[in-house]
């Protein structure tokens, strides 16, 4: 069996051997950014798990995570690729040989409703839209967003320091909505993005996620899967409980009798005919 070797704590470390951290080190590759690290794998899970509009049909719902998103005809290799967006009325893959490779918007015909992008310090002024677009170059993410695909919601949560911000597309210009104990409602689709304290994939923090009408956030598969065997085993123990009641009813019931025909039966000792009684 394979046993991982670690270093003895106790030994100094040799000067030359003293290296960078994973904090010291990006996460993405300087020819590919947006590469992810766990963080940027398991949230986008987590909101795509929570994310159940009422008013779609589950299979007229696109959920995209860290998928190119192609959005200028005219400039076919222009593409932009959010951590997260929600496209609503274009219909899911059936078989898997219909997964999307990527969403293009000249084939798709469906700009998204959200995109939600989370803050890395390596992507943070791109993300927020404090950097300038540069002379025959794609326009930036903001940009993109904003006056290009014109996308409704805009969604930024940065873990760093614990802040959800959410813009609205107002005329041609995003303007910032008003944030309420870390959470936005969204009347378009009946849903809400919130930052919500637990434990998700074993990682305890501050995570965000989908909410419902009642303010009530929505079940993970797995939460479901818990919910329903706490309630399975709720009912067991109600029908135990039940099963024990009957019984001693049932002894009680017998210990009357038992009562009743001892009483008869020294009735008849002295000559008394308990039936007349």
């Amino acid at each position: 069996m394979y046993e991982p070797k670690l270093q003895d704590p106790n030994l100094p470390p040799h000067p030359e051997a003293i290296l960078p951290t994973m904090y010291d080190l990006p996460s993405e590759d300087p020819e590919e950014p947006g590469l992810p690290d766990e963080f940027h794998e398991f949230q986008p899970q987590l909101l795509r798990e929570t994310c159940h509009p009422p008013t779609y049909p589950a299979d007229q719902i696109f959920i995209g995570t860290d998928l190119n998103l192609y959005y200028d005809s005219r400039q076919p290799q222009w593409h932009k690729r959010p951590d997260w967006f929600l496209v609503l009325g274009v219909a899911r893959a059936q078989t898997l040989q219909d997964l999307r490779l990527s969403y293009v918007i000249w084939i798709e015909g469906v700009v998204p409703f959200l995109v939600v992008e989370l803050l890395s310090p390596g992507t943070e002024a791109e993300d927020l839209g404090q950097t300038l677009r540069e002379v025959n170059q794609p326009p930036t993410k903001w940009q993109t967003y904003e006056q290009v695909l014109r996308v409704p919601y805009y969604v930024i949560f940065d873990r760093y320091q614990n802040q959800l911000r959410v813009f609205q597309l107002v005329g041609t210009r995003y303007q910032e909505m008003t944030v309420q104990d870390q959470r936005v409602w969204f009347e378009d689709i009946e849903l809400g993005v919130g930052v919500w304290q637990g434990t998700y994939q074993d990682a305890d923090g501050l995570w965000l996620r989908w909410y419902d009408a009642l303010n009530q956030w929505i079940p993970t598969p797995a939460e479901r899967a818990e919910q329903e065997r706490q309630r399975a085993e709720q009912e067991s123990q109600r029908a135990e409980q039940e099963r024990q009641r009957a019984e001693q009813e049932f002894q009680r019931a017998e210990q009357e009798r038992q009562r009743a025909d001892r009483l008869a039966a020294k009735l008849r000792e002295l000559g008394i005919d308990p039936e007349q009684i």
